[in-house]
């Protein structure tokens, strides 16, 4: 078989079998000729070829894995196919979507909820996702993410892959170490970042030490109800270092959670009055803290009682963590910028970004330490300091600019390196090591990536039981990558092969994100998930995930006028609303009911009101009620705003609204 150089025998033998396959799907029959022709024209490689082949989907087939990656500035959540690296979907959460109808007529209620002192919040800054777990392990029931510029935390139904609630949090003015969940998803965990006075209230920078706080808060989450449970939910008051990414122990760490900070150095910056800006205030320290917290011991401490009501929420102050042995701290590498728990939950890894080494604790020395009291001090509040060497594992020098570290099922780490861009694979020790044939705590190699590597992700990678397969480094330059857009350049998922050991671990595909800053994402395997294609009945409130008795109903369409109220019940079915004509009076509150009747899978209608910014999105089955003010008389005509048969532009009506 001859071809171009670059290719071998075994990938045109693949080649080959994927044009016999797309000949018997075409009309006309394909070669191994064709493909070569068009490898040799456009200089692919054997490895260009051979990746393709990896995650080439084929139409009708589906993704073996599903990734939630956060949207960052968009404020929403994107949905990913993996391998393929196809975008499913963005989810509205914190920041109006006008495709989903997502505070334009269904979702304000919710939106408003994370509103502070009455003043709307509709941006968001989305950053870590977390997807419930069941004895560690996803289950792929529900969906938690934060939003850092707001302090807030979203819930998604992954059942319809839709926002039910926003919290907003009344310490914190923003937040980082959110959202991870305990293994059993008993509890959200939402750690601060910057340090502030309770509630953000005023205080001088120069009573930094003594009014400046930092917190991590514990929201109960109720499973059955679907929503966190704001009644039963507690956090801890921090030393006003800023504490940073957190993680939840499991198995040998299980009632434990983590929580790295930076700043110890308690810097106040300045640079206005040639002081040390924060960037090198808060690196003087050789080493920051590792925040270890005992969170079930805290529960019951919560649960007794023992806490002050702080800007009305309960919190278990830094004497009582003290007293009642809740946290401990010990010195970490200096600004870290990830704390992962390994699978077994006995090794807890920490990087830190000006430190080329992981550090790897050991919870059995953490827990040996804490019942024997080896501290080498106590921080300036009086919080207990476990003895660094007494805890530690093992150090792994990695490269520069280590930040977040995920885990495969075969005993290899990952960590991303941000300075050197590129992603480290090196061993863990003790039982995962059987599982490599290299030593233990040993790094094996390093794929360069483009550029600037935050995140990494892997299958089922923060569990205890990683898929392994695939890694997907989120970098956040995406320079000479693709066409330039402007200015503003996307950011690039990179798909990395992890399925081979030792120093085999190809990028494979770039994906152009242009949409927001993304930062973590969790993979799932698809199987896991179990959405709906079409609400379970007709009239379904997704709100509530409910049949509304007031939903409206073929036959029972209707118009009534109650006062200087006006209530419409509509149906929608391809391809016409019932009633058509709505004529109302200026002034007149509008209460207007509409159900999709459909039953057909993806048959969504859309509902869309001129100049009174409406518009909905309705999938089969879903109900939905918007309220407003008829305030401006004229003619409306309202339509279909998502595409839904061949007389899609006959689906509309008119709003009559009579001048006073």
């Amino acid at each position: 078989m001859s071809g171009p150089a670059t290719i071998g025998r075994c990938t045109w033998a693949l080649l080959l079998a994927i044009a016999i396959g797309a000949a018997t799907h075409g009309t006309h029959a394909q070669s191994i000729t064709d493909v070569q022709n068009v490898a040799k024209a456009r200089g692919l490689t054997n490895a260009d070829l051979l990746a393709a082949a990896k995650t080439f989907m084929p139409s009708g087939q589906k993704d073996e894995y599903i990734m939630f990656s956060s949207g960052g500035h968009s404020g929403q959540v994107f949905v990913i196919g993996m391998p393929s690296m196809r975008l499913l979907r963005s989810i509205a959460v914190f920041t109006p979507e006008p495709w989903q109808g997502w505070g334009y007529g269904v979702g304000e209620e919710v939106l408003a909820a994370g509103d502070v002192a009455g003043k709307p919040n509709r941006w968001g800054d989305t950053h870590h996702p977390a997807l419930s777990e069941t004895k560690g392990d996803y289950d792929g029931q529900w969906l938690f993410i934060n939003d850092k510029i707001n302090a807030r935390v979203a819930v998604i139904d992954l059942r319809d892959f839709e926002t039910k609630q926003i919290v907003k949090n009344p310490l914190t003015i923003s937040d980082h170490g959110g959202t991870f969940v305990t293994p059993d998803t008993e509890y959200v965990i939402e750690g601060g970042q910057y340090a502030t006075p309770w509630g953000a209230d005023y205080a001088p920078i120069s009573e930094y030490k003594e009014k400046y706080r930092g917190s991590v808060t514990m929201w109960k989450f109720n499973r059955k109800k679907g929503r966190i449970d704001i009644e039963n939910s507690f956090a801890l008051q921090l030393p006003p270092y800023w504490q940073d990414l957190s993680d939840a122990g499991k198995l040998a760490s299980d009632g434990y959670i983590f929580l790295n900070s930076l700043n110890s150095e308690m810097a106040t910056g300045g640079i206005q009055d040639k002081k040390p800006p924060f960037e090198a205030g808060v690196s003087r320290n050789a080493t920051d803290y590792l925040h270890i917290i005992d969170w079930k011991k805290a529960e019951k401490v919560f649960k007794a009682g023992k806490v002050e009501k702080i800007k009305g929420f309960p919190v278990i102050t830094l004497d009582t963590s003290i007293a009642e042995g809740l946290l401990y701290l010990t010195p970490e590498p200096r600004s870290p910028h990830g704390v992962d728990v390994a699978p077994r939950g006995d090794f807890i890894v920490v990087s830190g970004k000006l430190d080329p080494h992981v550090t790897i604790y050991s919870m059995q020395k953490i827990k040996s330490a804490i019942a024997s009291k080896k501290f080498s001090g106590k921080d300036d509040f009086g919080v207990p300091i476990l003895d660094f060497d007494a805890v530690l594992e093992a150090q792994v020098e990695l490269g520069l600019g280590p930040l977040h570290t995920q885990f495969g099922p075969d005993g290899y780490a990952y960590t991303s390196l941000f300075l050197d861009s590129a992603v480290a694979r090196w061993t863990l020790g003790g039982t995962y090591g059987s599982g490599t044939p290299e030593p233990d705590w040993t790094l094996v190699t390093k794929t360069p990536v483009h550029y600037n590597v935050g995140h990494i992700g892997c299958a089922e990678g923060d569990t205890v039981s990683p898929d392994g397969k695939y890694l997907v480094a989120f970098n956040k330059w995406s320079v000479d990558r693709f066409f330039p857009p402007g200015p503003l350049l996307p950011q690039n998922f990179q798909l990395i092969d992890i399925t081979a050991s030792g120093a085999t671990m190809p990028v494979i595909y770039d994906m152009p994100i242009g949409v927001g800053e993304p930062h973590y994402a969790q993979i799932i395997k698809a199987d896991k998930l179990n959405p709906w294609t079409v609400y379970p009945g007709i009239g379904w409130d997704p709100h509530t995930q409910s049949l509304d008795p007031w939903a409206p109903k073929a036959k029972m369409e209707r118009i009534e006028r109650k006062g200087d109220t006006v209530e419409v019940y509509m149906t929608a079915i391809r391809s016409h609303f019932n009633p058509e004509h709505i004529t109302v009076k200026e002034g007149d509150k509008i209460v207007w009911r509409i159900t999709n009747i459909e039953r057909a899978i993806d048959a969504v209608h859309g509902f869309a009101v001129p100049q009174y910014n409406i518009n909905l999105s309705l999938e089969p089955g879903e109900t939905a009620k918007i309220e407003f003010v008829a305030d401006r008389p004229g003619t409306f005509p309202f339509y279909c705003s998502e595409f839904c048969s061949a007389l899609h532009l006959e689906m509309m009506g008119y709003l009559m609204v009579e001048p006073r």
